[in-house]
């Protein structure tokens, strides 16, 4: 009993079982896998070698068809000239007969090879010279009526479509022959032309060997010319492609050659020498701000590292008490430091978004200035009535203004002034909020008004770490107002310094 249910078993989970591992599936994968590696070794793999077969197929394509159209028209104006011709000496001679003025002898004319005039029984009853005394023309074409009866001319008119083998009556042998059929007063009879095609045969010969010669010459230069072309064009593309390669890591100073001409190659070698040019400045600046980093936080860790070796060894509890205390604040240092080199590395990273959600800034400044309480030189707030909206992250606006008052601590001599308002942007003529720090210290000069804003920069290198900072808040401010897609400058001011940061309204 055991055997059928194992049978049953496998059978379902054959059926069940993905189409990738079914026998019938593995096989119509490996066709198409099979299929996908002819294609790709058809496929030319450069862009030189694609752009050439490109280029062949369509001028043969294009080639093709216009010999096929030049053919046609050259012979359909061929054998319309000559059907024409024939059908003029026919209806000529057939007004002839309609009229009984018909002769045996009929003369040639309108470039008509031969004239035959045959009647209702299939006899010869009259005939160009060249003809004369010859068989009637067989096999004789069915004549189609064309026009009205009672016309000038009581004519049937019926054209042969092809040329007929006219060999036995002695003439050439593809004519272009025109029926013509007409009542006489001996009964009907019907008036043959013929007008030789030797002339279109040999034109339509002579264009079909220029074309069948000439284009495969065309499309071979076209493929040459293609080739060359290309390879000129691409030539610029190996050589940047070359370079970039060679350039590594310890070689980001070398630059790619930037081709002649303002091309689309000339535009991308600009672009790449652009970004090799802020790749390198990333690094010395990476390499910078790693040494810098490691500056700031050896002198605190070598304090406070001596401190506690004293305050271990030191008999005296309050001495120990002292170098504690002392160990704390550097500690604090550090900590500061630690949270400003974060906050940096997440700057630096960028944020997904820019931020959207709208902040009051006129709100974060009075909340900023009045939790840090009473300081050494006093704050003048000039906030207006309203809310001055930013859209923003409230925490980073918050350090934003926090820093740029840290810093005018530092320097001004009794008063601060913050100013919150909006204003108009005189080169889009949008409206942006504007923040503005003034402290009534030393002014900047002109040359330090874009060096205060790289990290660690300190202008006065005389002053004490402990109230100088670390040369991180200015940078800090910077990247905070970039993130917020606004600027921030050392604005121009009669006494002291002023610092502006504007931001976009919307």
């Amino acid at each position: 009993m055991a055997e059928p249910v194992v049978a049953e078993a496998a059978v379902a989970a054959e059926a069940a079982a993905p189409a990738d591992t079914h026998p019938a599936g593995r096989g119509v994968h490996a066709v198409g896998r099979r299929v996908r590696a002819v294609r790709a070794r058809l496929t030319p793999s450069s862009v030189r070698a694609r752009a050439t077969l490109a280029a062949s197929l369509v001028v043969a394509v294009a080639l093709g068809v216009a010999s096929l159209a030049m053919l046609s028209l050259l012979r359909a104006d061929l054998h319309g000239n000559a059907e024409q011709g024939a059908q003029l000496q026919a209806v000529a001679v057939a007004k002839l007969a309609a009229d009984g003025r018909l002769t045996k002898l009929v003369p040639l004319d309108h470039g008509a090879d031969f004239i035959q005039v045959v009647d209702a029984d299939g006899k010869v009853i009259a005939a160009s010279q060249n003809i004369a005394g010859l068989p009637a023309i067989k096999p004789v074409p069915p004549i189609a009526p064309v026009g009205p009866r009672g016309a000038k001319v009581p004519a049937r008119v019926a054209v042969a479509a092809k040329g007929w083998d006219v060999g036995p009556l002695g003439v050439e042998l593809h004519q272009q022959v025109t029926s013509v059929a007409t009542d006489t007063p001996q009964g009907q009879v019907v008036v043959r032309a013929g007008v030789s095609l030797r002339a279109a045969d040999a034109a339509e010969s002579t264009t079909a060997f220029v074309l069948a010669v000439g284009c495969p010459l065309l499309l071979l230069t076209v493929g040459l010319v293609t080739w060359r072309v290309t390879g000129r064009a691409l030539r610029p593309v190996e050589a940047i492609r070359t370079e970039v390669a060679a350039i590594g890591e310890q070689a980001l100073h070398r630059r790619v050659p930037i081709p002649r001409g303002d091309d689309e190659i000339t535009r991308l070698a600009t672009t790449m020498n652009a970004m090799l040019d802020r790749l390198h400045l990333a690094r010395q600046r990476q390499r910078q701000f790693i040494a810098d980093a490691s500056h700031e936080l050896r002198s605190p860790i070598a304090v406070l590292r001596t401190q506690l070796e004293v305050a271990l060894t030191h008999p005296d509890p309050e001495v120990r008490t002292g170098l504690v205390e002392g160990a704390l604040q550097d500690t604090d240092r550090l900590q500061a430091l630690a949270a400003d080199l974060l906050l940096l590395a997440r700057l630096d990273a960028g944020p997904v978004d820019r931020p959207t959600a709208p902040v009051d800034l006129g709100g974060i400044v009075r909340g900023t200035v009045l939790d840090r309480g009473d300081e050494r030189c006093a704050v003048i707030l000039d906030l207006p009535e309203e809310e001055v909206l930013v859209p923003g992250n409230r925490l980073w606006l918050t350090r934003l203004v926090t820093n740029l008052l840290d810093n005018a601590q530092r320097h001004a001599r009794q008063t601060i002034t913050v100013r919150v308002y909006r204003d108009a942007d005189r080169g889009t003529g949008r409206t942006e909020s504007v923040l503005e720090v003034h402290n009534d210290g030393q002014a900047i000069e002109p040359a330090d008004r874009y060096r205060i804003f790289e990290r660690f920069t300190r202008l006065d290198d005389a002053r004490s770490r402990d109230h100088g900072g670390a040369g991180l808040g200015l940078p800090i401010a910077l990247d905070i107002v970039q993130h917020h897609g606004g600027t921030l400058v050392v604005a121009d001011s009669a006494h002291g310094a002023a610092f502006r940061a504007r931001f976009p309204v919307s």
